[in-house]
């Protein structure tokens, strides 16, 4: 916004816009400074060139002003307003070309005798009048004369705020001298009860002194048969403080023995239950020991495998597609899976050295092992292994085939070592061996499933 136009009522004031000429006829003609312009008619001046440099043709716009023409109407004088004026200073081509924009599209911006003086000071500036640093001046001038009114209204306004303040404080102070006088008279009172509060106190203790010497006296007089009846409760009181504590610990032994008799039961319970499990793991041991002895399996014939006439089922093994059917396999009683160890791990995770396969292959058994309750066998060639672990994780069984023995043939003549009738699950992608363990009632699974399975544990 531009300041409104001061119309000043000082007789020293007189000198407007109308007085400049009639000076200017007399004496020599004395340029506006740019330099020194009012912030008023610079803004002023900034932002008519502003609307007329977007556009002047590119050739009449100097070469370090065409970026402010770009930049958008809300911040070309505001951002551009130094290089503008400085432009206009300089170049009297840019002038002339905004001159004539300004003619053309706001001829009022023009006008030298405009009622609002900071718009009358940018016209007379922009067309070069004598009459501009007259002009200038008054704008300078009511400009601090404004400055000044302002100063003054804050300073009056400032000190009618201190008065306020001191009013305020006066009365502040008035209220806490009355609230002082009122303190002082209810401490004084205050003080006067407490006086007659303690002569009543003395008046109480002497009173009560004075009852407590009868009371003395009283009991001098007939104190012996007052002492008599105290020594016989007192022995009475005595008695039963004895009785009491025997009671007490009666009941504490009784309390003893009996924790004492649960104690011992519990021992003996428990000694009885070792001895029982003792005997339970000696006799199971006896009996396995019987079993491997007499070359029996875990489980023996039962009644219902003699039947003539019918025939099991579990003749040649079928294939394992999927994991869902592995799992189903899996999960049979008894059922044992034998794994072809370098076609496993060669098709799970062939970028490892074979030790590394070889003992991921075994720890990953040994969770689906302890998940089912399968029994695992897992065969590898022994060709070029040069020491064989001497302990493996529990749950599977690690085999290594013998130099000139190949872990196919190992692998067949453990599926041929199992009784009938017992599931078997043999992991391998070799169809030779996949087709000859099927012909032995196994069912062959490939290594891919297998594989899949283990990333589940």
């Amino acid at each position: 916004m531009h300041p409104q136009p001061v119309h000043p009522e000082e007789p020293e004031e007189a000198e407007g816009p109308s007085e400049v000429p009639a000076r200017a006829s007399t004496d020599a003609p004395e340029p506006a400074s740019w330099a020194s312009l009012p912030e008023a008619v610079r803004e002023r001046i900034a932002e008519l060139a502003a609307a007329a440099v977007a556009k002047l043709p590119v050739s009449d716009v100097p070469r370090q002003l065409r970026p402010v023409a770009k930049f958008a109407p809300a911040k070309r004088a505001k951002l551009g307003g130094t290089a503008l004026l400085s432009a206009l200073s300089d170049s009297s081509q840019f002038r002339t070309a905004v001159l004539e924009w300004l003619r053309e599209h706001r001829t009022d911006a023009l006008d030298p005798n405009a009622g609002d003086s900071v718009a009358a000071a940018a016209a007379a500036v922009l067309l070069g009048e004598s009459s501009a640093a007259g002009r200038v001046r008054l704008v300078a001038k009511n400009a601090e004369e404004t400055a000044l009114r302002a100063e003054r209204d804050a300073v009056l306004a400032r000190n009618q705020r201190l008065e306020a303040e001191v009013a305020g404080l006066r009365a502040e102070l008035a209220q806490a001298r009355e609230a002082v006088d009122s303190a002082r008279g209810e401490r004084e009172d205050e003080v006067d009860k407490l006086l007659r509060r303690l002569r009543e106190q003395g008046m109480r203790l002497r009173e009560a002194k004075d009852a407590a010497e009868a009371a003395r006296a009283e009991l001098r007089s007939g104190g012996a048969e007052q002492q008599r009846e105290l020594r016989v409760l007192t022995e009475q009181l005595e008695r039963e403080r004895r009785r009491v504590a025997a009671e007490r610990m009666r009941a504490e032994r009784a309390v003893a023995d009996a924790e004492m008799a649960r104690q011992s039961a519990r021992e003996a319970r428990e000694a009885d239950e070792v001895r029982l499990a003792l005997l339970v793991d000696t006799i199971d041991g006896a009996v396995h020991g019987l079993r491997r002895e007499l070359a029996l399996g875990d489980r023996g014939a039962r009644p219902a495998d003699m039947i003539s006439g019918v025939r099991s089922g579990l003749g040649p093994g079928g294939r394992i597609a999927d994991v869902v059917a592995l799992d189903r396999h899996l999960a049979l009683p008894n059922v044992h899976l034998i794994v072809d160890g370098y076609n496993v791990t060669k098709t799970g995770y062939p970028e490892l050295a074979l030790a590394d396969q070889r003992d991921r292959l075994v720890h990953q058994l040994s969770a689906l092992a302890a998940r089912t309750s399968a029994e695992v066998t897992v065969v590898f060639d022994g060709a070029g292994v040069l020491s064989v672990p001497a302990s493996v994780p529990r749950g599977v069984r690690v085999l290594f085939s013998e130099r000139g023995v190949l872990a196919d043939d190992v692998i067949r003549a453990l599926v041929s070592a199992e009784p009938k009738g017992r599931p078997m699950v043999v992991a391998t992608s070799d169809r030779a061996v996949a087709d000859s363990v099927r012909a032995a009632g196994a069912y062959p699974a490939p290594s891919a499933v297998l594989v899949n399975r283990l990333g589940r544990v």
